[in-house]
C-alpha cells in the first residue's frame, strides 16, 4: 500500500492541495485547443462567443504566420484549421467586431505558413492526423475558388488561382474511402465520433446517434455533427457544447471533459512517494467511481481502452483497494495488449502501465493463478523489445521519449533477470548523457514535466546510479524543479491528441512527487 506518514510538509501540502483540486474541478486542468476551437468557428459559427473565438484565434498566430506549439510537423494541424476558420469567417459577417481586412491578413500569412509547412515531412502521429489533414485541405481550396474570398487574400498566388497543396505524405482520397465505409456499413463507428469532423460532410445521411454531451468528447466532432443538421438530440448536444465553452472562457480544449484521465494519472504520480493519509479517500473514492467491469473510458463517448483501465486497476491497488484486472483481457492481442480494440499501432506505455497494474495486482494477490503470472512475463518480454538501442523507449501518446521511457522502467521495476535489469541500466544512461545544461531534460527544450520523468529513471536505478555523476544529475535536476514548482508554472504541450495539449495539473503531480522522491532519497 503506497499510503505513509513521515513526508516533507511541503509535499504533504501541494499534494493535499493538488487533489482538492482535482476533485472539485469536473472537467479537467487543460488549456483550450487552437485546432478545437477553430472548428468550432467554422462548424457552428452561430454559438454564442463566436466573436470572442475569432478574436483569440488571430492573438494566437506566430510572427511565421501558423498556429500551435512544438516544431513544424505539430504546426500543420492547427494551422490549417485556424486558416480554414478565418476564410470560413470572411464569408458572413456574424462578427462584426472583427474587420474582414483583419481577418484576410490573417489567412493570407496562415496560407503562406503552409507553403512552408506542407513540404516538412515527419508528421507526428496524432488521433486522425491522416485524415483531418487532407479533409482541411480541400475545404481551403474550395474557399479560395471562390471569387469574393480569393479577392480578399492579397496574396497574389491565391488570386491567381493557386491552391494549396497536399502536404507530401499525406492521401487525398482517404477521407472520402473512410467515409464509403460508414455509408456502407450505414453507422459512424465510435472510433470515429472523436475526430467525426474529418468526414461529417461526406456523411450527410450517415452521422452518429444523437450523443448525450459531447460527441466523442470532442468539441470539434459535436460542432460538425450539429451542421449536419440533425434534430434528435439537437438541444443536448448544444448544451453540452455551450457549457465547455464556458469553462474555457469561450475556447474549447481537445477533449472535455479529462476528469477519468486526470484523476488516475495524478493519484499513481502522487502514489509514488507515497499518497499523504488525507489524500486517501478521494482517491479511493476516485478509483470506485472509475473502474468499470467493462473497461474503462477515458472520457464519456470513447471507446473503453487499457491504459485507463489499467490506471484505473492500478491505482485502484496503490490506494489499498485492489480490483480485478479481469477488464484488462478484453485488450489481449498475442504478447501484448491493444491500446483498444481495433487499434492499428501498439503503445508501449499503455502495456507498461498494464505491466504495473498486474504486479500490483498480485501484490495484494499473491495467490493468483498462473495464467496471469504468463500475462506478466509475456507484457513484460514485449515491453523490452520496444526500447530502442540508445535505452530509451517511445510511445504515441506522448511527444517526449522521457515519459515512454519513465513509465516502461517504472512497470519493469521490482522485476528479477539479467535482461530486465540491462535495460535499466541503459535508460539511466540515456538520461545521464541527454542532461542539458540547466540540469533540465527535454526533446525540444528543458521542461519540468520530463525532468521529472528523468529523475524516476534514476532512482529506479540506485545500484547503477549510485556514483557522483549521478547524484551530480540529480542535485542540478533538483534546483531546476524546485525552481518550476510553484502551483501557477506553465507547462508546456507535450501530449498527443489531435494536436498537442498539455494537462496541467498532471505536470504539477510529476513534478511534486519528483522532489519528494530527491528528499527521501537524500535522507
Amino acid at each position: 500500500m503506497r499510503i505513509r506518514a513521515g513526508h516533507t510538509d511541503d509535499y504533504a501540502k501541494r499534494a493535499r492541495e493538488l487533489v482538492a483540486s482535482v476533485h472539485h474541478d469536473a472537467w479537467g486542468d487543460v488549456r483550450p485547443s487552437v485546432y478545437e476551437t477553430a472548428r468550432v468557428v467554422s462548424w457552428t459559427p452561430w454559438l454564442e462567443g463566436h466573436e470572442r473565438r475569432l478574436v483569440w484565434l488571430l492573438e494566437q498566430q506566430s510572427a511565421s504566420g501558423s498556429w500551435g506549439e512544438g516544431p513544424a510537423p505539430y504546426r500543420l494541424l492547427p494551422t490549417l484549421s485556424v486558416t480554414e476558420a478565418l476564410l470560413s469567417a470572411l464569408r458572413d459577417d456574424r462578427a462584426a467586431g472583427v474587420s474582414h481586412e483583419r481577418l484576410a491578413a490573417a489567412a493570407d500569412k496562415g496560407l503562406a505558413s503552409l507553403r512552408t509547412l506542407s513540404r516538412t515531412g515527419g508528421w507526428p502521429d496524432t488521433a486522425a492526423i491522416e485524415i483531418l489533414v487532407p479533409d482541411l485541405v480541400v475545404r481551403i481550396d474550395e474557399h479560395l475558388n471562390r471569387p469574393d474570398v480569393a479577392a480578399l487574400c492579397r496574396l497574389g498566388p491565391w488570386a491567381r488561382g493557386e491552391r494549396l497543396p497536399l502536404p507530401r505524405g499525406f492521401r487525398a482520397a482517404l477521407p472520402e474511402r473512410v467515409a464509403e465505409r460508414c455509408r456502407a456499413a450505414g453507422r459512424v463507428p465510435v472510433k470515429l465520433h472523436h475526430t467525426f469532423e474529418g468526414v461529417a460532410r461526406r456523411l450527410p445521411r450517415v452521422v452518429p446517434a444523437a450523443p448525450g454531451g459531447l460527441l466523442g468528447s470532442s468539441p470539434a466532432a459535436t460542432a460538425a455533427w450539429l451542421a449536419t443538421g440533425a434534430a434528435a438530440g439537437r438541444e443536448r448536444a448544444v448544451t453540452a457544447l455551450t457549457g465547455v465553452g464556458r469553462r474555457y472562457d469561450g475556447l474549447f480544449p481537445e477533449a472535455s471533459p479529462i476528469s477519468v484521465f486526470e484523476r488516475l494519472w495524478v493519484a499513481a504520480a502522487l502514489a509514488r512517494p507515497g499518497l499523504p493519509a488525507d489524500c486517501v479517500p478521494h482517491v479511493r473514492a476516485w478509483a470506485a467511481e472509475i473502474y468499470d467491469a467493462t473497461g474503462v473510458r477515458g472520457a464519456p463517448g470513447l471507446l473503453p481502452d487499457t491504459d485507463d483501465t489499467a490506471m484505473a486497476v492500478l491505482v485502484s491497488a496503490l490506494a489499498g483497494s485492489p480490483r480485478d484486472p479481469a477488464p484488462l483481457s478484453a485488450f489481449e492481442a498475442g504478447d501484448h495488449y491493444d491500446c483498444y480494440v481495433g487499434e492499428d499501432t501498439g503503445s508501449s506505455t499503455a502495456n507498461a502501465h498494464a505491466l504495473q497494474a498486474l504486479t500490483a495486482w498480485l501484490s495484494h494477490r499473491p495467490a493468483a493463478d498462473e495464467p496471469l503470472r504468463t500475462r506478466v512475463h509475456l507484457t513484460r518480454d514485449w515491453i523490452l523489445a520496444q526500447q530502442r538501442p540508445d535505452g530509451a523507449w517511445h510511445d504515441k501518446w506522448h511527444a517526449s521519449p522521457y515519459y515512454a521511457t519513465e513509465r516502461c522502467v517504472t512497470a519493469l521495476r521490482g522485476h528479477t533477470g539479467p535482461t530486465t535489469h540491462g535495460a535499466v541500466r541503459s535508460a539511466a544512461d540515456w538520461v545521464l548523457a541527454t542532461q542539458r545544461d540547466d540540469g533540465s531534460w527535454g526533446i525540444w527544450g528543458g521542461t519540468a514535466e520530463e525532468t521529472a520523468y528523468a529523475v524516476n529513471i534514476l532512482l529506479s536505478a540506485p545500484h547503477h546510479t549510485a556514483g557522483p555523476e549521478a547524484a551530480e544529475a540529480l542535485k542540478r535536476a533538483e534546483d531546476m524543479l524546485r525552481d518550476a514548482s510553484h502551483p501557477s508554472a506553465h507547462h508546456p504541450a507535450l501530449w498527443h491528441d489531435k494536436t498537442l495539449y498539455a494537462p496541467q495539473a498532471m505536470a504539477r503531480a510529476e513534478v511534486t512527487a519528483a522532489l519528494e522522491l530527491l528528499v527521501t532519497h537524500q535522507r
